[in-house]
């Protein structure tokens, strides 16, 4: 491994993240956004927010929640991200920052809202997410306060988690019976922002992401090798030397059935590694999607036939600080072992789970 894990942010807890935009990106449309004149009169992005001090806090020592915004209006967590541009602007379009007493930073949900009514223009306002969840209801006063109810205390977690999780760690992470029923004053745009900035600060040392950095006509080569040093520190690694490249084969693959629009979604990759106990090359292909700050790329059956399906098997690339890739692989997702086999099944119990990866010449990447 070429460092640890802990650099790696969790995939899991970034999954839901994740799932969620997806849905929302095919559950909200650009032209049914911001029509809510009551949150946004004119038009602009709105925020609404509130923070809590200690003397609320004590008189209401079932409120978990110190600081709350609501954001409607354009995406305000998106980043130097994955995802396609072609998909910016036809995503969800209310967000919800919330930060419990003791955290040091929000958890956020996003999600999309309308009228409760076959017009669209009359009854209450409802905000749903992925699942058929409820976000909140919302009101606003004839102050512009807006009134936010129907808060669900497992907002942040997955479905079914307090069967999964069991009751007690059901109630420490979900929020508390006195977290509903909140009046947010309306705020600049400028504080959400600030707010949801707090989530996940950038670090300007990653510069740029994948999806910019890595042109679709353009190929490339990371790779790293392990002297015998390293793997002498690292006796549960396997890998000896790896490769993530993109060459002729997967370049013309792209040119012929990808749109350059939604790149890096279609983006074919080949991974070659070699190990300690062969030390013939090994390719594996993997097709590509942007998603959040990473791309999602499941094994592809395209250079070999396989007695299983590896669709499931998924690796995750991200950018790394100066220049360098990081790649993930959390479920036995790389052809160290046959990917077929039992040894494959589950998460990866090999010191082969994260590797910080630096460009390479093209050279160095050849099938």
């Amino acid at each position: 491994m070429a460092f640890g894990v802990g650099e790696w942010k969790t995939i899991a807890r970034a999954g839901f993240g994740v799932a969620m935009l997806g849905v929302l990106a095919g559950s909200a449309f650009a032209d049914d956004a911001l029509k809510l004149t009551e949150l946004s009169p004119n038009g602009a992005d709105a925020c609404f927010g509130r923070i809590y001090d200690a003397a609320h806090l004590k008189a209401h020592p079932k409120q978990k929640v110190a600081r709350i915004f609501f954001y409607y209006g354009h995406d305000p967590v998106s980043r130097p991200n994955e995802e396609p541009t072609a998909n910016s602007d036809t995503s969800y379009n209310a967000f919800i920052a919330t930060t419990v007493r003791g955290a040091k930073a929000p958890e956020w949900a996003g999600g999309w809202c309308n009228r409760e009514s076959e017009d669209g223009k009359t009854g209450p306002i409802h905000c749903g997410m992925e699942c058929d969840r409820t976000l909140a209801s919302l009101k606003v006063d004839d102050k512009r306060g807006l009134f936010l109810s129907d808060l669900q205390p497992d907002i942040y977690l997955d479905a079914g988690s307090e069967e999964e999780l069991g009751a007690a760690e059901y109630d420490r992470q979900a929020l508390g019976s006195e977290d509903d029923n909140f009046r947010l004053d309306p705020m600049p745009a400028a504080t959400c922002k600030a707010e949801f900035a707090r989530i996940d600060p950038i670090d300007p040392a990653l510069g740029p992401p994948l999806r910019e950095r890595l042109k679709p006509d353009q190929a490339f080569c990371y790779g790293r090798d392990y002297d015998a040093a390293h793997l002498g520190s690292h006796p549960d690694q396997l890998t000896q030397s790896i490769r993530v490249f993109r060459g002729p084969v997967e370049l013309a693959s792209f040119a012929s059935g990808g749109d350059a629009a939604n790149w890096p979604d279609g983006a074919d990759i080949a991974v070659s590694v070699t190990t300690r106990q062969k030390s013939a090359e090994v390719t594996q292909t993997y097709s590509c999607q942007g998603e959040a700050d990473q791309w999602r790329c499941a094994a592809s059956p395209k250079m070999s036939d396989f007695s299983c399906d590896i669709a499931q098997k998924e690796i995750f690339l991200k950018r790394g600080a100066d220049g360098t890739m990081m790649l993930a692989n959390p479920n036995s997702s790389l052809a160290i072992v046959d990917l077929c086999s039992k040894a494959a099944d589950g998460k990866t119990k090999s010191d082969d789970k994260i590797y910080r990866l630096q460009p390479m010449p093209q050279s160095a990447c050849s099938p």
